[in-house]
């Protein structure tokens, strides 16, 4: 008989384990903060740790570590992290700019691909150079000088009386249906603020930044993940910027300024009317693109369409049609995956792996070649992939006439590589994104990859069959596939089309809870699942039934008009 293990009373322990990735263990007395860990171990990694992963869960790095735990820690270069970056950074600006100019409200209101927040400030005119000098250098004392933020609970009457008394009603409106009786407010400096998320422990994290002047705003500008040391330098987007201020005067105009707004609209009843602008402005600007099109046309014999994933290509491209076929044009639509090379030449990632959204997946020879020949009139045999044997082959016999318009609709449509040989007066290009603006309050932005992400994860589930989970873990590459094949390429375009609509969230809120809520606990999808899960809590849920069937948001959740229908 083998020996009973000693079993004895025991006291309790004074210290906690912590077992790192790779797995290091360190050990110090119960309730020393994570920070503490991290500032006495050199992990060798790139860019600044700013939070971790504890026991599956993202913690801040004032976490009290009382229990024996492993850790995964969390630097800029991770998406988590720069979102705290980003976040703390909005909080020291902000904190800063109302300090130095006390009557003012800074508005936070859209991302920039450079790395950087645009932002505006109420109640005066635009900040000047030497202002936004003075505040860069108000927020660099304060990174020296390695003020901690700290964050505090507070009664959420209390929360309402102080926002009241600041003058900030986003705020206001937005707590008004919030469930919790309570608010977690941050501090600093004297100043308190809520922030959606997480923060740094203190300023001196926060080295990494510009203050510059940008349109009739200014950019705080923040690295990005893949520089997590560098300040890029900006860039102009005219095309996206006049489609982010398109946005917002449609936002004026249904008198929907952020998310406790939408809210309010819901509570009065009037969230039929909101759905109803919303999609007539939809309309009216396809009908725009149309005309566009159609005035230019025979000139114009193939209309490019691009974007992001999620954007709702596919329903925008049927309505286009549409509007095209009620000008008296004739649609005729190519599908771009038809032209893959077979797979053993598709070219691989650094991981080795085929990678099939690289532009050289693309047969661009034969391709070029299909749309010279069907735009002079000769009948064309297309090819067709067959994506189980993944090979070409033959398909449809094809030929045009001269009132037909070519539609191809793809993420490589704005990059002028994809046409090489077609002479440019002959195209017309179509950058489709879901732009939102419709943000939480005046310092919380919503942002427009957040959008795509929930449409996403609601339209794999109603067609394809995937988990969130399933979602989430294939999000990471299809957004590095974005940044290197679409979004350089998106103000190449002739016209940009924003699909986001005011109300959407609301509406993708009761579709994608419960999918978010079956994301496996302890995994690196579940710690995305309850952000998003977090976020859409402040959103009061709208019923689906009023959107038309022919709307963008039906791609997603189910019940579209357009789906079966081909040009």
């Amino acid at each position: 008989m083998h020996p009973k293990p000693a079993v004895r009373p025991a006291e309790p322990r004074q210290t906690a384990q912590v077992r790192f990735a790779d797995g290091r263990i360190y050990e110090a007395p119960v309730g020393i903060t994570l920070e503490t860990y991290i500032e006495e171990i050199d992990f060798g990694l790139p860019a600044p740790i700013v939070a971790a992963h504890i026991n599956g869960q993202l913690r801040e790095l004032t976490y009290h570590i009382v229990t024996d735990s492993e850790v995964t820690p969390i630097t800029i270069a991770d998406s988590d992290g720069m979102r705290i970056y980003r976040r703390s950074l909005a909080f020291l600006m902000v904190t800063v700019a109302e300090e130095l100019f006390p009557d003012v409200q800074v508005v936070i209101d859209y991302a920039l691909n450079f790395g950087g927040f645009y932002c505006e400030v109420r109640g005066r005119a635009p900040f000047t150079h030497e202002e936004l000098a003075r505040i860069e250098t108000g927020m660099r004392k304060l990174v020296d000088a390695d003020i901690p933020i700290g964050k505090k609970r507070v009664p959420l009457e209390e929360a309402l009386a102080y926002f009241e008394a600041k003058g900030h009603t986003g705020k206001i409106k937005l707590l008004k249906t919030r469930k919790k009786d309570y608010l977690t407010l941050y501090t600093l400096a004297g100043a308190k603020d809520y922030y959606h998320g997480y923060m740094v422990p203190s300023t001196g994290y926060l080295r990494e930044f510009a203050l510059r002047p940008y349109g009739p705003g200014f950019v705080l500008q923040y690295p990005r993940r893949e520089l997590p040391s560098v300040i890029q330098k900006p860039v102009e987007y005219p095309k996206l910027v006049a489609v982010f201020n398109e946005y917002r005067e449609w936002m004026d105009l249904m008198g929907i300024s952020n998310v406790g707004a939408l809210n309010e609209a819901g509570e009065a009843g009037r969230m039929r009317e909101v759905i109803l602008v919303s999609e007539a402005l939809h309309e009216q600007r396809i009908a725009r693109i149309a005309s566009d099109i159609a005035e230019q046309h025979p000139h114009v014999r193939l209309v490019l369409i691009a974007g992001p994933s999620s954007s709702g290509k596919t329903t925008f491209s049927k309505r286009l049609s549409i509007q095209l076929l009620a000008h008296g044009n004739r649609p005729a639509t190519l599908a771009l995956d038809d032209f893959f090379v077979s797979r053993d030449d598709t070219p691989r990632d650094e991981n080795g792996e085929h990678n099939f959204e690289s532009l050289y997946a693309l047969d661009l020879p034969l391709f070029n070649d299909v749309l010279l020949r069907l735009m002079d009139g000769e009948q064309v045999t297309l090819p067709r992939f067959n994506f189980i044997k993944g090979v070409r082959e033959t398909g449809d016999t094809f030929r045009i006439s001269q009132d037909h318009v070519i539609i191809v609709e793809g993420i490589h449509g704005m990059n002028p590589e994809l046409v090489r040989d077609i002479p440019p007066k002959l195209i017309y290009r179509v950058y489709v994104s879901a732009l939102t603006q419709l943000n939480i309050d005046q310092h919380n932005r919503v942002p427009t990859t957040d959008t795509r992400l929930l449409r996403r994860i609601v339209r794999d589930a109603t067609y394809r069959g995937y988990s969130a989970s399933d979602t989430i873990k294939r999000w990471e590459s299809v957004r590095r596939g974005e940044k290197r094949w679409i979004f350089p390429f998106q103000e190449h375009a002739d016209v940009m089309f924003n699909s986001a609509l005011v109300y959407e969230l609301a509406v993708l809120q009761p579709f994608a809870e419960p999918l978010l809520l079956q994301a496996k606990p302890r995994t690196p999808e579940h710690i995305e699942a309850k952000r998003l899960l977090s976020f859409l809590e402040w959103f009061v849920p709208a019923t689906p039934d009023l959107i038309p069937d022919n709307s963008i948001l039906r791609e997603f959740i189910g019940g579209s008009i357009l789906r079966d229908f081909l040009p």
